[in-house]
């Protein structure tokens, strides 16, 4: 199986990462920053997990980059595969899709790192 790098990040802190994939999950998910109670929790909070992995299509869509980075395994370089998923401030959708991804790869034999590069920076006022 390949090795993988899953990084998380937040587009309103920098620049994305460099990556062979990219996924972009900004404007098709709920951000759970527009709740209160939400918005100065992390990924690290069962409250923010629950949301995030709760919203239609996010399942479907860590399945999908799941099988993208199968179809990259399969090729013939035997190079580390770079998935960057990111949100706006990277505390919350980024993070938690990161961490979901990592553990279906690992489940299906792949050694998987995760950095998440904005999940501690203080929370994007907007």
């Amino acid at each position: 199986m390949a090795a993988v790098e899953i990084v998380s990040f937040g587009y309103l802190h920098d620049e994305p990462p460099t990556a062979h994939l990219t996924v972009d999950l900004r404007h098709h998910f709920r951000d759970p920053h527009v709740s209160p109670e939400l918005r100065y929790m992390t990924a690290d909070d069962a409250a923010v997990r629950a949301t995030v992995l709760g919203t239609p299509g996010v399942s479907a869509l860590v399945l999908a980059t799941a099988t993208a980075v199968e179809a990259f395994a399969s090729g013939p370089s035997a190079g580390v595969i770079t998935v960057a998923d990111g949100c706006a401030g990277g505390r919350h959708r980024a993070p938690v899709f990161a961490r979901a991804l990592a553990e279906l790869l690992r489940d299906t034999g792949h050694d998987v790192t995760v950095q998440h590069r904005d999940l501690h920076k203080p929370v994007v006022q907007r």
